[in-house]
């Protein structure tokens, strides 16, 4: 990666916006609990120049229950990763980052609410919420500025410029009202910059996890609207990431087209795995934009994940992101 891209201390922080209406500065934690079925994930993507940010909070609770968050609160600048009650900070550039909300929560008895979440958001019973977890790194970072315009992006230049990842440590506790759940687990954090639109995904599917011994892995299968493949990622193996050469991806569905069990098939230099994952509890959320006289609107599936790798157990994400035309899920039943 570091013949492609290049990766510094200061790219921890927030960068100038570019002149793109759409430019998005976007940081992402997420962190689970390593012995209860408790975790989740936050992001905050400041869109100075339309004015607002992006918040989301999503926590899976042991009993199923979401607790979750979505406000765009509006910002003036591009200085800091701070709104709405979320805030981000970088403790030790590469190595240390926290992140912590503290507001209230939806709380979601059902997921299925989630699909058409206007009544949702507008009626739906709330709590008092706070969350603060630190992650401390246990791999590289994965990623960074592209060296020339020739470079492959993650995700391609139209959804983020620079971006990288890393796997980490993570501490921390979930307050929901009275209860209070502790993070003693592991995460993956990233960190992107540049233009954004949600609908510049055809359609992708995203693994990321982490294990008790450290290990972990994030890998990426994306497709563009003229059906052109890519596979990206890495496999965390004894603290080093090992780029992937190939990855197959089988879905079994539920009656409502969402992912209930994956079975990926991975390979790198040093070695073959397959990897098995069952998603514990969905978030169906949903992203709409509008252009022109269109509205755009993408699924993104975020799942709670139980992933198996041979044997070893640990927990994560599955997300699954895809446009939706005339009805119809991009991807499905690929």
């Amino acid at each position: 990666m570091s013949e492609r891209f290049v990766m510094r201390p200061e790219h921890e922080h927030p960068h100038a916006p570019d002149s793109s209406l759409n430019f998005n500065e976007s940081v992402y934690t997420n962190a689970f609990d390593a012995t209860s079925p408790v975790g989740g994930w936050m992001r905050l993507g400041n869109r100075v120049n339309e004015g607002h940010a992006e918040l989301s909070v999503c926590l899976y609770l042991p009993d199923g229950r979401i607790a979750c968050q979505f406000k765009r609160p509006k910002i003036t600048s591009n200085e800091r990763f701070e709104a709405g009650g979320l805030k981000y900070q970088v403790i030790d550039p590469l190595r240390s980052v926290s992140m912590e909300y503290e507001g209230d929560l939806i709380i979601v008895d059902d997921p299925e609410a989630l699909r058409e979440p206007q009544a949702l958001f507008a009626h739906g019973p709330r709590l008092p919420g706070h969350v603060r977890w630190l992650h401390e790194a246990e791999s590289p970072v994965h990623g960074g500025e592209p060296v020339h315009d020739g470079v492959q992006t993650m995700y391609g230049r139209d959804f983020s410029l620079g971006h990288f990842n890393q796997h980490s440590r993570a501490r921390g506790e979930i307050r929901v009202g009275d209860e209070v759940w502790a993070i003693d687990g592991r995460g993956w954090r990233d960190h992107s910059w540049g233009p954004r639109y949600w609908q510049a995904i055809y359609y992708y599917r995203l693994f990321i996890a982490n294990f008790s011994n450290g290990d972990g892995f994030m890998l990426l299968k994306i497709t563009d609207r003229q059906g052109k493949v890519r596979r990206e990622g890495v496999l965390l193996v004894d603290g080093r990431y090992e780029e992937i050469l190939d990855l197959d991806v089988m879905t079994k569905w539920t009656g409502r087209q969402d992912p209930a069990f994956v079975r990926l098939g991975v390979m790198t230099e040093r070695r073959r795995v397959r990897i098995d994952g069952e998603i514990n509890v969905l978030a169906p959320l949903r992203n709409r934009r509008k252009a022109g006289d269109d509205v755009l609107v993408s699924r993104i599936a975020e799942g709670f994940t139980r992933f198996d790798w041979e044997g070893r157990k640990g927990w994560g994400m599955t997300e699954y992101i895809e446009r939706i035309e005339d009805g119809a899920l991009a991807g499905f039943p690929i």
